[in-house]
């Protein structure tokens, strides 16, 4: 599904971003619903959330908590992991391209675009991941910066 999204784009780099778990639903510009998988696709003004029943993922400029985007988190049920990828002006615009393409017509794919700035993008990707896990994948586009930061979580099903 591609979003046009009406707030403006706020110019902001990679580490402005901040990682948190458990927080609540942040208010969302828009929401993806994919039941079949229990997830909550969320276009945040400053990034992504993800809920999955009791759990949160938030990515986003978080007001009130310094900056820390970790390259990795897990435990026995939750992995995440991060990178930020430094593009030119050419790649970004296509690799922004290619996602709007190979996502706005997924049925679990979810891409916002910002006014201002053609390569402004907050993508995400939802998806079961092998049996006994459901996963998800994020891009957020700075083109100012030419920084592409891409997540990757995966959440193992039936653990406490």
């Amino acid at each position: 599904m591609l979003v046009d999204l009406t707030l403006p784009y706020a110019d902001t780099t990679a580490a402005d971003l901040s990682f948190a778990l458990g927080l609540p639903a942040a208010p969302a510009l828009h929401v993806l619903e994919i039941p079949e998988l229990g997830l909550q696709l969320r276009l945040l003004g400053a990034s992504h959330q993800v809920m999955m029943g009791e759990l949160s993922e938030t990515v986003a400029c978080l007001p009130g908590r310094r900056p820390d985007l970790p390259g990795a988190v897990a435990d026995d049920r939750y992995r995440f992991a991060a990178d930020v990828r430094v593009l030119s002006a050419p790649e970004m615009s296509a690799e922004v391209s290619r996602l709007r393409v190979e996502l706005s017509g997924h049925p679990h794919g979810l891409v916002g675009q910002f006014p201002g700035s053609p390569d402004a993008i907050t993508a995400l990707l939802a998806y079961r991941d092998g049996t006994h896990a459901v996963g998800w994948r994020t891009w957020h586009a700075y083109p100012q910066t030419g920084e592409l930061v891409e997540t990757t979580t995966s959440v193992r099903l039936g653990a406490a």
